[in-house]
């Protein structure tokens, strides 16, 4: 059986400023624990403009304006540089302003649960009708605004989530229920935030690779978030939701959760789905999540930097049946974590890096690129954790010298030449691997690397149902040009076999 590729991947990041105070968990749990606090006090003079935002490197790299490569060649920190005339629209998608994404928002609600103020809703329409990717058809479903004191009854009596621009109140989401804790108006907003964020990254990567949104079969999405009601929490369907507003009529789907690992996870189902022969293309993508904005806001606050954790992010890949030019996704070569593996360092590198290549007969340094937790260290080492990409490129190269395949005194320069820089947001599932699955595609076709192996690593701990760790990888190939294996039996034999064993069983029943 042939193996699937991957034809195509898009990326995207919104810039929500507002959100950071009024939907991040850091901030909304330090209101209701100390309100009059002066973190909360210092955040409106720690957030960027989007202006900022688009020009910050990591941006610039996580939607395909500059590669990896390129980011490393700027000396950190990053913040406080900027990379003058830099673009909103990348190679792999798009950084949507604040006022475009509450818009969109509402475009992606179909049971009015977002309410708009009149003006605003006006302003938005006029700037998404120049967007390139948003249809007439989606910009009609952007519906009439509401006048102020109408959202402000929801907000203030009927518990309606407040919506903000610029801090200023221009709308809300309503609850859902009267008593579901599931749909109340905090968890709707959540979950609209990430069908919102994963519609746009579907919209962009069928736009960037000039796909057919009826071409496609099934949606695996995989981010963090999980609706449902009080029957059924985690029910789905964001797959199916996000697959009917992009227009792929003749996709079904399912949602796909294991925390940051989740991507690597669905990567690998997806892989199996095509190569199957079940369906032919399958995209797996994901939105964004408001509760992690800001969540290390306090110790960039602290160290007088901005508030880093201002977009939420999104991605989408396509895969696809081979072709015979695009990467191919070796499912042969697929790394665990199992039940029983532990949760050691050198047990959870052996089991994700080693043990996949050890199938192929592969060493560590036969993998020209590995994509691991790829967390922009901007955001992290202020915070304590560290530059997270490099520890994990550290770890891999220590058990390539434990297993004589790097001397010792090479360790670092594994770092630099099979390692990247991280510059994907802190949103949990965004980093894990996925980040440089496009930069590896076009990579592959343009002949500067041959393998690269995607990482996703994931905390299961954090539901409180098992203390294990959680992990996968895959193998991503430079396709050798072969389309299909060879079959011993002709397709014409097998036709003539199947009606023999009917005519069998036939007779049978008649005897």
């Amino acid at each position: 059986m042939s193996f699937s590729v991957i034809k195509g991947a898009g990326y995207v990041l919104a810039h929500t400023p507002d959100m950071i105070m009024h939907n991040g968990t850091t901030q909304t749990t330090e209101r209701h624990v100390n309100p009059d606090s002066d973190y909360l006090k210092k955040v409106p003079s720690h957030l960027r403009t989007y202006e900022e935002v688009v020009n910050y490197l990591p941006n610039q790299t996580y939607i395909g304006n500059m590669t990896p490569e390129e980011l490393r060649g700027y000396e950190q920190p990053w913040y406080n540089k900027s990379l003058e005339n830099s673009e909103r629209y990348g190679r792999f998608g798009e950084i949507m302003p604040q006022n475009e994404f509450l818009g969109l928002m509402k475009i992606v609600d179909v049971f009015d649960l977002v309410m708009l103020e009149n003006s605003f809703t006006d302003s938005v329409r006029e700037s998404l009708v120049n967007h390139p990717i948003v249809t007439d058809e989606l910009i009609n479903k952007l519906k009439a605004g509401e006048e102020k004191a109408t959202i402000e009854k929801e907000v203030n009596e009927n518990h309606a989530e407040a919506l903000y621009n610029n801090g200023e109140l221009i709308g809300c989401v309503k609850k859902a229920h009267d008593i579901d804790s599931n749909l109340n108006a905090h968890v709707i907003l959540e979950n609209l935030v990430a069908k919102a964020s994963g519609v746009l990254s579907m919209l962009n990567l069928l736009n960037k690779n000039d796909i057919d949104p009826k071409s496609i079969d099934y949606v695996v999405e995989c981010s963090e978030e999980a609706c449902g009601d009080m029957n059924q929490r985690g029910g789905g369907n964001f797959a199916k939701a996000i697959a009917e507003v992009a227009g792929c009529i003749n996709a079904t789907g399912s949602d796909t959760r294991g925390f940051c690992a989740a991507p690597a996870h669905a990567l690998i189902e997806a892989a199996a789905l095509v190569q199957s022969g079940v369906y032919e293309n399958v995209v797996i993508v994901a939105g964004g999540s408001t509760a992690k904005l800001g969540m290390n806001g306090k110790d960039h606050v602290k160290k007088d930097m901005p508030i880093l954790e201002d977009v939420l992010g999104g991605f989408a890949v396509l895969v696809s049946k081979n072709d015979g030019v695009n990467p191919v996704l070796r499912t042969d070569l697929v790394g665990r974590h199992t039940v029983g593996t532990g949760s050691s360092p050198q047990a959870v590198i052996t089991s994700l890096i080693t043990n996949p290549l050890d199938r192929g007969d592969l060493k560590i340094t036969d993998i020209d690129k590995y994509s691991v937790e790829m967390q922009n260290p901007d955001i992290t080492k202020p915070a304590g954790a560290g530059d997270v990409p490099t520890a994990n490129y550290k770890m891999i190269a220590a058990l390539g010298v434990k297993r004589k395949e790097i001397e010792k005194k090479d360790l670092m320069n594994f770092v630099t030449k099979h390692g990247m820089p991280g510059w994907a947001p802190t949103q949990g599932h965004i980093p894990s691997g996925v980040p440089y699955i496009g930069f590896a595609r076009d990579a592959m076709l343009e002949g500067k690397i041959n393998k690269t192996m995607v990482v996703g690593k994931g905390s299961l701990f954090l539901g409180r149902m098992t203390n294990l760790f959680d992990g996968v990888s895959i193998v991503i190939e430079k396709n050798n040009g072969e389309v299909d294996e060879k079959s011993s039996v002709s397709e014409e034999k097998i036709r003539g076999m199947v009606a023999e064993a009917m005519r069998d069983f036939a007779s049978h029943l008649l005897k």
